[in-house]
């Protein structure tokens, strides 16, 4: 009876919407920063996943299909983008020097850590689209030979963990101008991170959908020259 309620596509795509509408009311219940929603989410399908020993190709006949929105919700981020636009042409040169910056510091330390750890090339492949949205990560990984899933944690542990430390950071290095903020947030975090980066502020928002854009951009670009 329960393989034949698994193996229906909206098993999947139901658990995924079900435990990230649980994993907001307890953010909304706590107001805890650690207490981020796709970090509960996740951990609330991982148990159910494990408890009913539900085999994990079942879930991904329905839950593939979550990614289909991934694309709309990106582009949806351009709204917060147009209201700032004033504030996106003065600051125009920072943004862009300040996105080349970032996408080339997370490729470089990917490459260092990987090197150090003496990581093959087909690791290294996964782990470089780490500090890019999903839609880009997950195709240059495949264009490098990396392992798919693999990018997919990396992009989405990436994220959350930027989301969860983005106001602390914030506050302990004293940063004031929202659109160094906001930023910081996209070129390291993000989609993930202008999640939370929309919660400081429409600025901080809107900077930071760029960046994401922008450092996906550069470090497509810049991986076409890389050797490992």
């Amino acid at each position: 009876m329960l393989e034949n309620i698994t193996s229906q596509p909206i098993f999947g795509f139901s658990l995924c919407v079900g435990a990230y509408t649980i994993a907001l009311s307890v953010k909304r219940r706590f107001n805890y920063t650690l207490l981020n929603p796709l970090l509960v989410g996740a951990l609330i399908v991982i148990a159910i996943l494990s408890v009913f020993k539900i085999p994990l190709e079942s879930f991904l006949t329905g839950a593939n299909f979550v990614s289909m929105f991934l694309g709309p919700a990106t582009a949806a981020l351009a709204i917060s983008m147009y209201n700032q636009l004033d504030t996106i042409k003065k600051n125009l040169l920072p943004i862009l020097v300040g996105s080349v910056v970032g996408a080339a510091t997370a490729v470089a330390s990917i490459l260092l850590l990987c090197k150090m750890f003496g990581l093959n090339a087909e690791m290294t492949a996964s782990l470089l689209p780490k500090s890019i949205t999903t839609a880009f990560g997950t195709e240059l990984s495949k264009q490098l030979g990396g392992i798919v899933p693999i990018t997919v944690a990396a992009i989405s542990t990436t994220g959350i963990f930027g989301a969860i430390t983005a106001p602390y950071l914030i506050k302990l290095f004293k940063i004031k101008n929202p659109v160094a903020s906001g930023l910081a947030i996209g070129a390291s975090s993000h989609v993930l991170g202008t999640s939370k980066a929309i919660e400081l502020g429409e600025v901080e928002g809107s900077v930071s959908s760029i960046a994401v854009g922008l450092c996906g951009i550069i470090t497509v670009i810049i991986a076409i020259f890389v050797r490992f």
